[in-house]
């Protein structure tokens, strides 16, 4: 009762912000929680610094409103997991190392939730139980791993781990969102150039042309209908569009829509097989990372079907989930579909029989993800001139369906 007392306490203690010197004269500044001036002024001379300025920190008025803080990046989440498996490495104490790192993250989101995770474990919980709170934070598989690092003693390893996993993630996530990014950049701007054209330009030689008394060319005349009908419309498109995104997202929420989505990218040419070779090397990391940290192989399944990122490849491990519990191997349900190919499968089954399972899981992924390294820099090599040549094309045949109306006239004038 006292000790929750304490905590309720410490969680309330107003925040000091301060700029001091230290013994050679290099000025630092930073932020403590103190329960008044006096304490503040006191932590502050236990380290030896020499204190310039210090006062409360000003309260934010959008403390409360969430969208308006920092959002907690993956880049937050591996330099913290580093730094704290290096202290824990070092003999430090978890709570004395998580409130360092809360102290001096510049990120008041997460400042916020690992004071919080100071808090419960000073309260009695365990690591993972109070990482368990913040599950937009630190996920299921986060959280398991952590909870498997503390029963075995090897919560540095673990961390370590979860480092180098969340750093390779990421890079697979920004591989394909790189690949998805560039053609849709390139469209948006063709959209825009070619409203311009269609909307501003068209409509000036369209005056021009007026005064020709001739009938216009075939194509001059549907461009000049087509920049008529947009001019006319555009409101109406644009809610039209806004429409359609909005249903679009609407209906990927659902799970039969997710489903299908889903499904339809995993058969485009060659989109889909590169999110097919994706879904291999994230599956591969993160059920090799989970096995080598003792997390037993059925909650693993579980954790690596909600993390898989695509509702096909989720019923697909589910089914093998359900299969291992029966007594079948990985392998042989893992066989009975079309995103692993035979070459996964056989040497999953080989890992299997020899008892090294999660380093053949590793070795998959590292071979994939040198394979999406090289799918990416195909797609981009193949679709850049494709672009280049269409939006070009579309540009140049506007140009000369403008211009075709004057070559007529002047070669009427000429003659």
């Amino acid at each position: 009762m006292y000790q929750r007392a304490y905590q309720e306490a410490r969680t309330k203690m107003p925040i000091y912000t301060w700029v001091a010197k230290t013994k050679k004269g290099r000025t630092i500044k930073g932020e403590l929680d103190a329960a008044d001036d006096k304490m503040a002024r006191f932590q502050l001379k236990r380290r030896n610094l020499t204190i310039k300025k210090l006062k409360p920190k000003p309260k934010d008025i959008f403390a409360n409103v969430s969208f308006m803080q920092p959002k907690i990046t993956s880049k937050d989440i591996v330099i913290f997991t580093r730094q704290f498996s290096t202290m824990i490495d070092a003999g430090l104490p978890i709570v004395q190392g998580l409130t360092i790192l809360a102290e001096q993250s510049e990120n008041s989101t997460f400042k916020t939730v690992l004071k919080a995770i100071v808090s419960d474990v000073e309260g009695g919980l365990s690591l993972a139980e109070a990482m368990e709170k913040h599950p937009k934070v630190f996920d299921k598989l986060f959280v398991h791993l952590i909870a498997a690092g503390e029963v075995g003693g090897i919560l540095d390893v673990i961390l370590q781990r979860l480092a180098t996993y969340i750093e390779k993630a990421q890079k697979l996530k920004s591989q394909i969102k790189g690949a998805m990014t560039y053609p849709a950049v390139v469209v948006a701007v063709a959209i825009v150039v070619i409203s311009i054209i269609l909307i501003f330009v068209i409509p000036v030689f369209e005056e021009m042309f007026k005064d020709f008394g001739a009938a216009l060319p075939v194509p001059t005349q549907i461009v000049v209908d087509m920049s008529r009908f947009i001019k006319g419309n555009i409101l109406y498109m644009v809610g039209a569009f806004i429409a359609l995104v909005f249903l679009f997202k609407t209906y990927k929420k659902t799970k039969s829509g997710a489903k299908t989505i889903d499904a339809l990218l995993l058969k485009l040419p060659v989109i889909g097989q590169l999110l097919k070779k994706a879904a291999v090397a994230r599956f591969t990391r993160t059920l090799g990372t989970m096995i080598s940290s003792g997390v037993p192989i059925i909650s693993a399944m579980e954790i690596v079907a909600k993390t898989s990122g695509n509702v096909i490849l989720e019923e697909i491990i589910l089914e093998v989930r359900s299969s291992i519990a029966e007594g079948q191997t990985i392998a042989e349900p893992l066989s009975e579909n079309d995103i692993f190919p035979r070459m996964v499968v056989q040497m999953i089954s080989v890992g299997e029989a020899t008892g090294a399972l999660d380093t053949m899981l590793s070795k998959i992924a590292d071979f994939y993800e040198d394979e999406v390294d090289a799918a990416v820099d195909a797609l981009t090599a193949m679709l850049e001139p494709l672009l280049m040549v269409g939006l070009g094309g579309i540009v140049g045949g506007l140009v000369i369906a403008m211009y075709l109306p004057i070559f007529k006239m002047a070669a009427a004038i000429g003659s």
